[in-house]
């Protein structure tokens, strides 16, 4: 299992902020797409995530743990964020390819915002999925 971080880049000049905030869940899950490519000769699942920060606190996003379990690909993007709901966000663009020998086998990839030092529970994310982290679903592209 090889992963390579190719950008971690904010996004946006100016604070952003939601219109409507009637059904958004905090903190915000990342919005993720992934794509199988060859690269050279090497299978790949590119992914690419935007994700949402609290833009009073911002810091460049962590790629935390990944995991491969059959047909499903998990990724943690580490932050920490404070129990309020903020006003503004940045928007940071994270770009990664992923390979392994069983990578072609991959269709769906699961990506979580986890927070690293609240015990605030916000409802979780799938399956064992620890409570202080928000996540989505997605299926990756051939």
């Amino acid at each position: 299992m090889e992963f390579n971080v190719i950008q971690i880049t904010k996004i946006n000049r100016d604070d952003f902020k939601f219109e409507d905030t009637t059904n958004l869940t905090l903190p915000v899950p990342p919005l993720t797409s992934a794509a199988h490519f060859l690269n050279g000769k090497v299978d790949t699942l590119k992914i690419c995530s935007t994700i949402y920060l609290n833009s009073k606190d911002s810091k460049t996003p962590v790629v935390g743990s990944l995991s491969e379990d059959g047909e499903t690909f998990e990724i943690y993007f580490d932050y920490d964020w404070d129990d309020e709901s903020p006003e503004t966000y940045d928007v940071w663009y994270v770009e990664i390819d992923y390979t392994s020998k069983t990578v072609k086998n991959i269709t769906e990839v699961i990506s979580y915002l986890k927070n690293l030092n609240s015990t605030t529970h916000v409802g979780g994310g799938l399956g064992d999925d620890p409570k202080i982290s928000r996540g989505t679903k997605t299926s990756a592209a051939d």
